[in-house]
């Protein structure tokens, strides 16, 4: 069953994997063989999508510690339940902006957890300023 606990459990290793993914990148910048190649690209490409995925992937991430941390402190209910699955479908944009940059995936995956993302948003917004009971 969802729940902002597993909101919290769950994007914590996500924040863990990108956070890695970020050293990672500044390993190709500025000490991998052929960094100055990486340097020239950074602004284009492979390059700035992989950094939009390491952007996103940490934002969203921290948009689900929040939300669960929201959820727990709300009574549960299905609509917190939906709520939580929603934010965590979010997290489909930086894995398929990742997709794209490393396997040319479609657009599909990015679109899809923008959109789940930003719908989550406004139904947590609308569901904490209704519930009256907030422990």
């Amino acid at each position: 069953m969802l729940t902002g606990k597993t909101n919290v459990v769950t994007v914590f290793a996500f924040l863990t994997l990108f956070m890695l993914y970020g050293f990672a990148l500044i390993f190709l910048r500025d000490f991998a063989p052929g960094n100055e190649r990486w340097i020239a690209d950074y602004s284009v490409g492979m390059h700035l999508e992989s950094r939009l995925a390491h952007i996103h992937g940490n934002q969203f991430a921290l948009l689900n510690i929040v939300v669960g941390l929201a959820l727990l402190r709300a009574p549960n209910t299905p609509t917190g339940r939906r709520i939580s699955g929603l934010t965590l479908l979010g997290l489909l944009m930086p894995l398929g902006i990742l997709a794209e940059a490393l396997f040319g995936a479609p657009p599909i995956f990015v679109m899809a957890g923008g959109i789940s993302m930003v719908a989550a948003m406004i139904w947590t917004t609308a569901h904490v300023w209704q519930t009256e009971t907030f422990h």
